[in-house]
């Protein structure tokens, strides 16, 4: 499993996500995902919501997956440009 193939995934599962990138090695990845829907949630809500997106991908395929979830208005405060 590359980046891209989780990439891919996480933007099939979450197509309202304004910014999706992984980063990674082919075992421990990098993910920072930005969408609506995690508004009003709790980290842990946000983080499930994305690893639902991978399903059984998390126990086989990947091996370790940090992940920064963040609200629009989150990622433009960090100063990050709008999607």
């Amino acid at each position: 499993m590359q980046a891209q193939d989780i990439e891919a995934i996480i933007r099939a599962g979450l197509p309202e996500a304004e910014h999706v990138s992984v980063s990674g090695d082919g075992t421990y990845f990098k993910a920072v995902i930005v969408a609506d829907s995690f508004a009003g949630k709790g980290l842990v809500q946000q983080h499930r919501q994305v690893y639902a997106t991978l399903g059984d991908k998390m126990r086989a395929e990947i091996h370790a997956l940090s992940i920064q979830t963040l609200t629009p208005e989150e990622w433009e405060a960090e100063g990050r440009p709008s999607a």
